[in-house]
């Protein structure tokens, strides 16, 4: 039996999220608003974002918006540690993560990332952008951290959006067990597939878990009948070299059906954000690709008859 059958799609359902963008264009087709869930299994050297990882909620401190005026002090429910001024000493082992500070803070100085929302609640938000859906054939895409790792809110907020004539679109690494990958992608329009390494003990490397299961779900995926767009992000020394070329196109030309193609340019978003969580991983920057580099990452899979496009939308 499915592990998602027995969900419903009612407001109760609680996700944890931590931001929402709109009028984003790289994220499917059209003008899109990405909804990013908490919570990855992977933790990838170049994350874009690196507080999504978590499925807690993470204080976020701007060091250089802080006033100093002891605002977040004041109303820190912890007594003798907690929420200080954002250049003192801080307590992570008795902060509550409340976000009374966040609230309190003229300066906008702290961040908490990961609120609650039910389905119906972010739905009701998502929809507010329907015109420009409507105008560009867009609509709303589930992305992270993993969206997958909250199955069940997921599963609640594609059938509300269904319900509603939402566009919707998961964007997900694949590592999830195999029912639930099946499942969700019977419930949304699209499919984001992210590859980013070939090599097991490579990708185990660079993100903290092999690729077995990431690449016999794609296939389960291509067996199926729903949408895919595979998604490649290319970082310059660890995914961009002939032999990784080769096997992906060797893998992704051998699948029971020919998907498109997005290769995605590394870019340092994360730089700023890993200096402003409580506890960051070791995240460094990679080296941003040229014209040249995408242009060759392109010419390499189409040797294979793929359908290659450079960004995120066609």
């Amino acid at each position: 039996m499915s592990t998602l059958a027995v969900f419903e799609p009612v407001a109760e359902i609680e996700g944890r999220l931590f931001n929402l963008q709109r009028c984003s264009v790289h994220d499917g087709p059209g003008i899109r608003t990405t909804v990013f869930l908490k919570g990855c299994p992977l933790e990838c050297a170049w994350c874009h974002n690196p507080e999504g990882i978590s499925a807690s909620p993470e204080l976020m401190l701007n060091g250089e918006r802080c006033l100093g005026c002891g605002a977040c002090s004041d109303v820190c429910p912890v007594v003798d540690g907690g929420a200080v001024a954002v250049g003192m000493p801080w307590d992570r082992t008795t902060c509550l993560r409340c976000g009374a500070c966040v609230e309190a803070c003229p300066a906008d100085a702290r961040e908490l990332a990961g609120t609650g929302s039910t389905a119906n609640e972010l739905v009701d938000v998502v929809e507010r952008d329907r015109p420009f859906f409507e105008a560009s054939g867009g609509g709303v895409t589930f992305s992270g951290g993993e969206p997958l790792s909250q199955p069940e809110f997921l599963a609640s907020c594609l059938r509300a959006c269904r319900v509603r004539g939402l566009h919707t679109a998961v964007d997900t690494c694949g590592l999830a067990p195999r029912e639930v990958v099946l499942e969700i992608a019977g419930l949304t329009d699209l499919v984001l597939f992210d590859l980013k390494q070939m090599d097991s003990e490579a990708h185990r490397r660079h993100t903290g878990a092999d690729n077995r299961l990431i690449l016999e779900n794609l296939r389960a995926l291509s067996s199926s009948e729903a949408e895919i767009w595979i998604r490649v992000p290319l970082i310059p020394g660890v995914n961009d070299d002939d032999a990784n070329f080769e096997a992906l196109g060797d893998f992704l030309s051998s699948l029971p059906r020919r998907h498109r193609v997005f290769v995605l340019p590394y870019h340092p978003t994360a730089v700023g954000k890993t200096s402003r969580l409580e506890g960051p991983p070791s995240f460094i920057p990679f080296s941003v690709p040229d014209a040249g580099t995408l242009g060759a990452a392109r010419q390499r899979l189409q040797a294979f008859g793929l359908d290659v496009v450079i960004g995120g939308s066609p």
